[in-house]
């Protein structure tokens, strides 16, 4: 495989973790408990972790002159290729934590078998990666357990929540040709086998509160693999930038 094939695969990977965290950041100042919200932060920081990770192979795979930091905060809108999930707006925990839990199902199976790859360099950031995402996944899955099957109101918000996200989990139980490719390899994990993961996960987590499985979600025109996001991912990278793109010699 040649590295044409390996840097957007690279930057799902990172993007995707980038912009989860900033989302979860967002919750600074404003999460429900003191608990909660040191949580939440020490979550978006081992995902900015892991996106840095990432987006360093990427830069040296680009070698055009960009580092990281010029990765994820001068590339415009168009460029990015995170999920179409992550770039959704917080909205009330039951959102943010249905959220969180539906990537930190994929991301879980994706770096179990990234841990695995032929790269060594993929295999050494997903091994590492994939301790922090183990937490991440039991933390996510059971605020959904507690949630849907909490109190009377905690219910409503966690059923409204499920289907507010569910158009944009396509993305997370199919793939592209390209990642097929990287699969067949020995490099990338295996879309299919990610996407069963996924779903056996969630089926089991909905299963023990009874929260109802949606049908498989279809297709649509956006696709956050090609760079076609929705109208949220301009605005939260507006204010992820703004700092660095109005004192680009800034140093610290």
């Amino acid at each position: 495989m040649n590295k044409h094939d390996l840097i957007p695969y690279l930057l799902l990977l990172g993007d995707s973790a980038l912009v989860q965290g900033q989302r979860l950041c967002e919750w600074c100042g404003h999460a429900p408990a003191l608990e909660e919200e040191l949580a939440l932060m020490n979550v978006g920081l081992d995902l900015v972790g892991q996106a840095r990770n990432w987006l360093d192979y990427t830069a040296e795979l680009l070698d055009d002159g960009r580092d990281a930091d010029a990765l994820a905060f001068r590339r415009d809108e168009r460029a990015y290729r995170n999920l179409l999930l992550v770039e959704q707006p917080n909205g009330d925990y039951a959102v943010t934590m249905a959220k969180q839990f539906f990537y930190d199902a994929w991301h879980h199976a994706v770096l179990q078998q990234l841990a695995e790859s032929a790269d060594e360099r993929i295999a050494g950031i997903a091994a590492k990666a994939l301790k922090e995402v183990t937490y991440h996944l039991r933390r996510s899955s059971e605020w959904v357990q507690r949630l849907g099957g909490g109190t009377e109101e905690s219910r409503q918000r966690m059923l409204a929540a499920i289907p507010l996200l569910w158009r944009f989990t396509v993305e997370l139980t199919s793939g592209s040709d390209n990642e097929v490719r990287l699969a067949e390899a020995g490099i990338g994990a295996d879309p299919a086998i990610v996407g069963a993961a996924w779903l056996k996960q969630v089926s089991a987590t909905f299963e023990s509160v009874e929260l109802p499985l949606p049908k498989a979600a279809s297709h649509f025109y956006l696709s956050g693999r090609q760079g076609v996001h929705s109208e949220h991912l301009g605005l939260l990278l507006a204010e992820m930038q703004f700092l660095p793109r109005a004192y680009p010699d800034a140093t610290w």
